[in-house]
């Protein structure tokens, strides 16, 4: 078979031209920065505003070159953060910022995406429990994780029994199984795989309704990066903001390709359920955020989240000084909300 030089002999001409200019005039490098954002979990629309910035070119447009990292159920990014493999990491909830400052390292959480926490409690539909109290009583499935964490608080603030407590790996079976039993959950995720096996809208139980004032979703650094290139640090949540508005309330097609892509287990309807029971909730945009912008940090409520985890028994009194756990002059600026305003006009207004 001929070569392609051979057929066009014209192009590879100009092709070996271009390439020799390239190689005695070589481009400039980018002046991107290299960053990297390490997820607490897979690709998922909890994380959307993220793949977001990255889709729009929200991150590049300031000057950034960022590759996002995943997590799942095997892998731990957390330890990347502090050694330098990490620039950002994403936490679950405020006891692992806690917890940094009991162990002395030097990283901050400078903004928080999710001002409730989606983290609930879910009962069958036609089950016993029918209202907050009555899960008192209730067998509860729950992780390892769940057990040394939000069950501590509702041992301590609402009475629950430790001996109610059942092992939870993610498969739903025995909690369909029995009628009378609940199961934790995301408020954006597990609800939507309780219906579609029983079918069934199970009764939902957020802890942020009851209590539980835990940020979710909250965005880390190390204190370094924060001392030497703060202007990197606001440009990162300023891009990540504007994201999560356009995420919300926008046009979230690329972003959720991305998604996809990165996770094979995820969904287009579990997209759409998730991106609605964000809304529905308030869990991003509510409170603080209205005024202040997303990934507001109100001090006084980290403080008192200290509090209540020290009486619930997972620090000692004075162990934790919570303004070791954030630093909150990246946040609270107002960005996006105009942005914000744009997306909600734009939006279709319905028959």
């Amino acid at each position: 078979m001929a070569t392609p030089a051979l057929l066009c002999p014209r192009v590879a001409v100009l092709r070996i031209a271009l390439l020799l200019l390239l190689i005695a005039c070589p481009q400039p490098a980018s002046s991107a920065e290299k960053v990297t954002l390490a997820l607490n979990w897979k690709a998922q629309p909890e994380l959307g505003g993220f793949y977001q910035a990255l889709a729009a070119g929200h991150y590049k447009d300031r000057g950034l070159d960022v590759t996002i990292r995943v997590g799942g159920p095997m892998i731990n990014n957390r330890p990347l953060l502090p050694v330098g493999k990490a620039d950002f990491l994403i936490g679950t909830n405020l006891i692992p910022a806690f917890d940094v400052v009991k162990q002395k390292i030097p990283t901050r959480f400078v903004a928080a995406f999710f001002q409730r926490d989606p983290q609930c409690l879910i009962a069958h539909a036609d089950g016993p429990v029918k209202e907050w109290a009555d899960l008192k009583k209730a067998p509860l499935m729950l992780g390892a994780p769940g057990r040394h964490s939000f069950f501590l608080w509702l041992e301590s603030a609402h009475g629950f029994d430790r001996s109610l407590i059942r092992p939870y790996n993610h498969n739903l079976a025995p909690f369909l199984m029995n009628k009378g039993w609940a199961v934790q959950g995301y408020a954006t995720a597990e609800p939507q795989r309780v219906r579609e096996a029983s079918g069934a809208e199970p009764r939902v139980f957020l802890l942020a309704d009851n209590g539980w004032q835990s940020y979710s979703t909250v965005l880390e650094t190390r204190q370094d990066l924060i001392d030497e290139k703060p202007e990197l640090v606001q440009a990162f949540v300023d891009a990540s903001i504007v994201g999560w508005y356009e995420y919300l309330y926008g046009d979230a097609a690329t972003a959720n390709e991305l998604i996809l892509a990165e996770n094979a287990d995820m969904t287009p309807s579990q997209i759409d359920y998730s991106i609605e029971m964000m809304r529905k909730w308030g869990l991003v945009d509510s409170g603080d955020t209205l005024e202040k912008g997303l990934g507001a940090i109100d001090g006084h409520r980290v403080a008192s989240f200290v509090k209540t985890m020290t009486k619930a028994g997972l620090y000692k009194e004075g162990e934790i000084d919570p303004t070791d756990s954030y630093d909150d002059r990246f946040v609270n600026k107002g960005v996006g909300l105009d942005r914000r305003d744009e997306l909600l006009l734009e939006a279709p207004t319905g028959p």
